[in-house]
């Protein structure tokens, strides 16, 4: 169990850093954004591809239990988007290729484009009207040897690749769930009416 525990006290760390790293600017911009797609009865199409599309699953479950007209990239029921619809794509690295080709795509039609991302500057960042910067795996072992990087003190973090943006963004969106359930009046009963009664 030692690296279950270290990586485990890693990731909480990690992301009890992050909260304090957040833009209050940019994260209320997306709030709003949403709130107002919501009360227009407008589309939200939330799309990341491998774990943050896992993340994006997640978020967007969410929000249809809050009542949202939301759909997931990639699902044979998702319908086309235009002029006020609005797009939420989570890419850590904000280059990942799906991502910012179908980013791209939206602009087009008119949508708004959320960018939940480490790098702001990134292909994503630049094509986005909104943009939350969710830090990720911000180091990793420079090109040198094993026993170098020990005397030198530098270590990689335990969890690999982007689990730390992922399962940070992750916990980000449910924080932006709970407040929009605040700022609209809804209770958990009310996600529960709306929680799928056939599951297997």
């Amino acid at each position: 169990m030692e690296y279950v525990k270290a990586t485990m006290k890693e990731i909480v760390a990690f992301i009890d850093k992050v909260i304090d790293m957040l833009k209050p600017e940019q994260v209320n911009t997306l709030i709003d954004s949403l709130i107002d797609v919501y009360r227009r009865g407008a589309k939200v199409l939330v799309m990341g591809a491998g774990r943050s599309g896992l993340v994006g699953k997640a978020f967007a479950m969410r929000l249809m239990h809050l009542g949202f007209n939301v759909y997931v990239l990639g699902e044979t029921t998702t319908p086309s988007i235009g002029e006020g619809d609005l797009v939420v794509a989570i890419s850590g690295s904000g280059r990942t290729r799906l991502i910012v080709t179908a980013a791209e795509a939206a602009k087009k039609v008119n949508a708004k484009i959320a960018a939940i991302t480490s790098y702001p500057d990134s292909p994503l960042g630049q094509i986005a009207d909104v943009v939350v910067e969710i830090p990720g795996r911000t180091k990793t072992a420079p090109d040198i040897d094993y026993f170098a990087r020990q005397i030198l003190g530098i270590h990689e973090p335990l969890a690999p690749l982007g689990t730390l943006f992922e399962d940070t963004a992750l916990v980000f969106l449910d924080g932006v769930v709970v407040e929009i359930m605040h700022r609209l009046g809804k209770k958990e009963a009310d996600l529960r009416a709306r929680h799928a009664n056939i599951e297997l």
